[in-house]
């Protein structure tokens, strides 16, 4: 409850509350596999076991083909907080308001951690971070690096859960080793 107060308070990100599970997904053995061997890695016995925290996954596809139900499922999974990260919200309309927004936005997030931090349909939050510059005076282009900066260096326990529907559209920096530590193709279901 506290968590969700800090969260509801900072008004850049959303609380969301269990309400899938793995039993609703459908198929995705490795994705699931790989989030079984991993579920155990924010606790406090693997943390004095040495075991690193995983940064993140990507999940790509098309609409419609359950990516947020995953995303909401590894929250459930795990049994850690879901925080929604709207890339909307954080753009305001003052000098510096957005790059204040980010970097609060990653401090709540840090703030309750260990936690889950989902941001939606990436491609398009950050939709023009090549061309920043001429229309926006490099606004995007600073939110993304800051974006970028964070997911490469955190030390805190947040797992970033990124969904985004056309790979083509997403800054190949964002593809790079080390911000993610996995990138899995959410595909349409077949009849099994």
């Amino acid at each position: 409850e506290e968590k969700k107060q800090i969260v509801r308070k900072s008004g850049l990100l959303e609380y969301y509350p269990p309400s899938s599970n793995m039993d609703d997904v459908g198929g995705h053995d490795l994705l699931k596999e790989w989030l079984t061997k991993r579920k155990e890695s924010f606790t406090d016995r693997a943390k004095q076991f040495g075991i690193p925290v995983p940064k993140g996954v990507l999940l790509l596809g098309v609409q419609g083909c359950g990516k947020s139900l995953v995303a909401k499922a590894i929250a459930t999974s795990w049994a850690l907080p879901m925080l929604k990260l709207d890339v909307g919200r954080i753009f305001g309309s003052l000098v510096g308001q957005s790059e204040e927004n980010i970097r609060k936005a990653i401090r709540v997030a840090e703030s309750v951690a260990p936690c889950i931090l989902w941001a939606d349909e990436l491609e398009k939050g950050f939709a023009g971070v090549a061309g920043s510059g001429s229309g926006d005076s490099g606004t995007t282009a600073r939110v993304f690096s800051t974006f970028l900066t964070w997911m490469q260096e955190k030390t805190k326990p947040v797992f970033l859960i990124a969904t985004a529907n056309d790979v083509t559209k997403l800054p190949p920096e964002l593809l790079r080793k080390g911000r993610f530590d996995e990138i899995f193709f959410i595909d349409l279901p077949e009849l099994e």
